[in-house]
């Protein structure tokens, strides 16, 4: 988990905090020297990097031939850049990976509640596989133009953390159960169902 202290020094200021931490859950990684590389929808095999100087380097080697994402935010590597050399450390230092992947991605989702027309639970979603794929409706979405001042909705809590707590909530103090089910008592009595049965010859 990334800590909430650097999502608010680091993170673009167009997005709030609450936004950022679940897409840094959703689409990132705890870890800065993360390389992630894909080729042909399947994801290659590198040694995982302890250094910045071994993640950069990696991202030079692949960068132009596949898709490689780095860092805590999973920054798409040659975004914006015509040449390897371009490439700056940056993008495995943790903050400045989060100020540079957040900067996009708020552009990615400013595109996607546009073309839902609102702000919506359903285009947060959209956001993270647009942003995972690099693409919205057939185009490429880092390369499109960024549609300005668009209110983005914060998401809301998964189904499943939503019914745990509501469940928990509901069940009030919990209750001790029998550790032997043999020896429990009945608890719906299912006896007066179907009624007697007939006597087979």
């Amino acid at each position: 988990m990334v800590d909430v202290a650097l999502i608010q020094q680091c993170a673009d200021p167009g997005l709030k905090p609450a936004i950022v931490e679940k897409f840094i859950a959703k689409a990132g990684s705890p870890d800065p020297l993360a390389v992630t590389v894909r080729s042909g929808g399947r994801v290659v095999l590198i040694p995982r990097p302890g250094t910045a100087e071994e993640a950069m380097a990696l991202v030079r080697q692949h960068v132009g031939k596949a898709v490689v994402r780095v860092g805590v935010t999973q920054y798409p590597a040659g975004v914006g850049i015509t040449d390897v050399s371009e490439l700056k450390p940056d993008l495995v230092d943790a903050c400045a990976n989060i100020r540079m992947g957040t900067k996009l991605f708020a552009k990615v989702y400013r595109i996607v509640t546009k073309w839902y027309g609102n702000a919506v639970d359903e285009a947060f979603d959209d956001a993270i596989d647009a942003w995972k794929t690099g693409s919205f409706e057939g185009k490429a979405i880092f390369s499109e133009p960024d549609p300005g001042d668009v209110k983005l909705a914060v998401p809301a809590p998964a189904e499943g953390d939503r019914s745990e707590a509501a469940a928990a909530e509901a069940a009030g103090p919990a209750r001790p159960e029998p550790v032997d089910p043999n020896k429990a008592g009945i608890r719906i009595d299912l006896s007066g169902i179907g009624g007697s049965r007939p006597k087979s010859d």
